[in-house]
């Protein structure tokens, strides 16, 4: 009877975690072209075979990678009331200066221009952070209106967090979150609805639409 003890099991589950975060990482830091197999591997402490085996190839496991960063709720929460002001302010203080975490942004600036990378990054947008904000918005044109407050979400980000604009840069994070939230109210919130409309205009003082009633 052999005495050599049989080899450890190896854990398929902590391999894939280690390897999928590993790829987070690497894909946030260098965009999907930048980032190498070889590299992902090593920073998981496996062989480059592994990402195969368990990924069945690079653009796979960027998919995957896209689907863990964009998951989690980081500017877009998961409660309505209050939406508006909790995006605002997650906003703020997650571009403020000093601030270090795996931006999901910051991939997607770094692998949105490459063609095979492009489709996947917006794939993810719309399955995660776009469906949940046009989800808890609702009303008409859901999806269009998240996705506008989505641009502006990225656009302040960019301007602040990677270009570093002074005004953005140097504005106190109280301030920048009241001036976001007034500006991302009217996308969450939805357009007026034609009732409303009508109620303004007939309010007294109000000259009735088509009137005629600028001054001679």
């Amino acid at each position: 009877m052999s005495a050599a003890q049989p080899a450890r099991r190896r854990d398929a589950a902590a391999t894939r975690e280690a390897i999928l975060a590993a790829a987070v990482v690497e894909f946030t830091e260098y965009g999907y072209a930048g980032a190498g197999v070889r590299q992902i591997a090593e920073r998981a402490g496996v062989s480059a075979m592994m990402i195969n085996r368990y990924f069945g190839s690079k653009q796979g496991l960027f998919a995957e990678a896209v689907d863990r960063s964009f998951g989690p709720p980081t500017v877009v929460g998961t409660e309505r009331h209050g939406l508006t002001r909790t995006m605002a302010r997650a906003l703020a203080e997650n571009t403020a200066h000093g601030t270090e975490h795996l931006d999901p942004f910051l991939l997607t600036l770094r692998s949105a221009s490459d063609p095979e990378a492009a489709d996947i990054v917006r794939q993810g947008i719309e399955a995660h952070v776009g469906a949940r904000l046009a989800g808890l918005i609702g009303g008409s044109e859901a999806e269009l209106r998240a996705q506008l407050g989505l641009a502006l979400t990225a656009g302040t980000w960019l301007l602040r967090a990677v270009v570093g604009t002074r005004a953005l840069a140097g504005v106190d994070n109280d301030r920048l979150a009241e001036l976001l939230a007034a500006m991302l109210e009217p996308v969450t919130e939805g357009p007026a609805t034609e009732e409303a409309v009508t109620e303004e205009a007939a309010r007294p003082g109000r000259p009735a639409p088509g009137s005629g009633s600028a001054a001679q």
